[in-house]
C-alpha cells in the first residue's frame, strides 16, 4: 500500500515538471492596472508571477481581455518595466491550514509574519485554495446555543449564538477594535480567528501583546494586512481568515472568526473593482463590491461537524448607519451592535447603545425568564430616552410614566451595570443575575 501510494506521488510530480511552461509578457502598467499578455489559459482568481529586475512579483488576475489578462499586483511595482517575463502557477491562491496555525500571526496570504518557524516546517499542515463553496441552506443546524462573549450588555441585551454573524457598527474612534478585544479574551469559544484588515501598523503589536494577551493569542490564529499593503492582499487577508476558520469549524471546533473591519474589505475591493474597469455605482463603490459582501459572509455560520460564529466590525462613514457598506451588511448579517458616539465620549465603556442593537437570534439562546428582564430593562431604557429633556428641564412630572420613574429611580445600577472596563471579563450566567437583580431592584 505504501509503495503504491509513493509511486502515485513519484508519477503526480514527474508529469507536474514535464507539464509545459507558460510564460507571457507585461504589456502596461498604469496604478494597479498591470496587464498581461501571451497567457491565454490564465483565469480570473489565478495567480501570476511577473519576474522583475528587483525580484519576482506576484499578481492576481482581476479580469480578462480578448488577448490580455489584467492584474492586481500582491506587492511593490518598483522596478517593473514593460517586457518583463511573466509566468502562470496554474491556479489561485493557497494557503497552509492546520492545528499548528495556533498561536502564529500571519499576512493577507498566509505566511508568518511573527518571527517563528517556517511553515513547511511544522507537521500536519494542509495546503488549501482559500475559496470554498458556501454551506448550503438547509445542511446548517439552527442556532440553539449561546456564545458568551464577557460583556455584560452583549450577553445580556444582544445575546449571541453559536454560529451567528454580528456586526459592530460605528464611526471612526468610537471603540470597536477595543470591544473586539475585550470578546477575543472574553469569548468562551475554543478558537479565535482574527482578521486586522487595513488596521494601523502601530496598532496590530498593540492589538497582539496589549489586548489579546499571551493566553489570548494561544488560542487564535491571527491574520494581518495594514493599512499599506497592496489592495489585493487586504482583500485576501478576508478569505485567508475565513478559510483557515472555516478548516477548524469542519474540524469539529466551536470557532468565532472577528474582522476589523469588513468596511475596508470593501474599500479594498472598490480598488480593484474600479483598477479592473468597473464603472463606479453607489458612493463610488462597483457592483462587484455588493456581490462580494454575501459571496464572504454567508460561509461563516453552523455546519453539521462545528460552528464560525462571525464578528465584523463596520466602519459607517460620517456615523451615518445607511451609508453603502452599512447597511448591506446589516441586511446580510445576523444582528448588529451600535457604538454611539455620545456614549464614548461621555466615558461610556462599551458605548453599546443598547435600543439601536438587535440580535435576530436572541429568542432562540435565552430562556423566557432572560427575555423577560432584557425586555423590562430595554422598556425603561426607552421610557428614560424619551423623557430624559424633561427630567434636564425639571419639567418632568413623578407618576406620568411608570416604566421613566422605574428607570429613573434605578439609573445608577443600569449604568453601572452598562459600563465596564476593558479587563473586567463577566461570565454570562452572572451578567444575567446582575440584570435580574437591577430589574428586579
Amino acid at each position: 500500500m505504501t509503495t503504491t501510494l509513493v509511486a502515485a506521488d513519484v508519477r503526480e510530480a514527474a508529469v507536474a515538471a514535464a507539464a509545459p511552461l507558460h510564460l507571457g509578457t507585461v504589456a502596461e502598467l498604469v496604478g494597479l492596472h498591470l496587464e498581461v499578455r501571451g497567457l491565454p489559459d490564465a483565469a480570473v482568481g489565478d495567480l501570476l508571477e511577473v519576474r522583475t529586475a528587483t525580484g519576482p512579483l506576484l499578481a492576481e488576475v482581476a479580469a480578462l481581455r480578448t488577448g490580455s489578462a489584467i492584474c492586481l499586483p500582491l506587492g511593490t511595482t518598483t522596478g517593473v518595466r514593460a517586457g518583463d517575463v511573466v509566468r502562470a502557477t496554474g491556479g489561485p491562491l493557497r494557503i497552509q491550514v492546520g492545528a499548528a496555525l495556533l498561536g502564529r500571526v500571519l499576512d493577507g496570504l498566509g505566511r508568518p509574519v511573527d518571527g517563528g518557524p517556517a511553515l513547511a516546517s511544522l507537521p500536519a499542515l494542509e495546503t488549501v485554495s482559500t475559496e470554498l463553496a458556501t454551506p448550503d441552506a438547509l445542511s446548517r443546524p439552527r442556532i440553539t446555543e449561546p456564545l458568551g462573549s464577557g460583556v455584560r450588555a452583549l450577553d445580556a441585551l444582544v445575546p449571541v449564538g453559536r454560529g451567528q454573524r454580528i456586526g459592530i457598527m460605528a464611526g471612526s474612534g468610537v471603540g470597536k477594535s477595543s470591544l473586539l478585544s475585550m470578546i477575543a479574551r472574553g469569548t468562551d469559544a475554543a478558537v479565535n480567528v482574527i482578521a486586522l484588515v487595513g488596521e494601523r501598523g502601530r496598532e496590530v503589536r498593540e492589538f497582539i501583546d496589549g489586548d489579546l494577551g499571551p493566553e489570548g493569542l494561544a488560542r487564535s490564529v491571527v491574520v494581518v494586512a495594514t493599512s499599506d499593503a497592496p489592495a489585493v492582499e487586504r482583500l485576501r487577508a478576508a478569505f485567508t481568515a475565513t478559510r483557515i476558520a472555516e478548516w477548524f469549524r469542519d474540524g469539529g471546533r466551536d470557532v468565532v472568526l472577528m474582522m476589523d473591519s469588513l468596511t475596508r474589505v470593501a474599500m479594498a475591493q472598490r480598488e480593484i473593482g474600479l483598477s479592473a474597469g468597473e464603472p463606479p455605482a453607489t458612493r463610488g463603490y462597483p457592483p462587484s463590491v455588493f456581490g462580494l459582501l454575501p459571496r464572504l459572509l454567508e460561509r461563516a455560520g453552523t455546519s453539521a461537524t462545528g460552528s464560525i460564529t462571525g464578528i465584523y466590525t463596520v466602519l459607517v462613514e460620517g456615523d451615518d448607519l445607511q451609508d453603502p457598506i452599512g447597511d448591506t451588511a446589516r441586511s446580510i448579517l445576523d444582528g448588529h451592535v451600535v457604538l454611539s458616539r455620545d456614549l464614548a465620549t461621555a466615558g461610556h465603556f462599551p458605548a453599546i447603545d443598547v435600543l439601536e442593537s438587535i440580535s435576530r437570534v436572541h429568542r432562540a439562546v435565552t430562556t423566557p425568564e432572560q427575555q423577560q428582564d432584557a425586555g423590562r430593562l430595554r422598556r425603561m431604557l426607552a421610557a428614560h430616552r424619551s423623557v430624559r429633556e424633561l427630567v434636564e428641564i425639571g419639567a418632568y412630572v413623578a407618576g406620568a410614566d411608570s416604566d421613566a420613574d422605574a428607570a429613573l429611580a434605578r439609573l445608577p445600577q443600569i449604568e453601572a451595570f452598562l459600563r465596564q472596563s476593558m479587563d473586567d471579563i463577566t461570565p454570562r450566567a452572572e451578567a444575567w443575575d446582575q440584570l435580574s437583580r437591577v430589574v428586579a431592584s
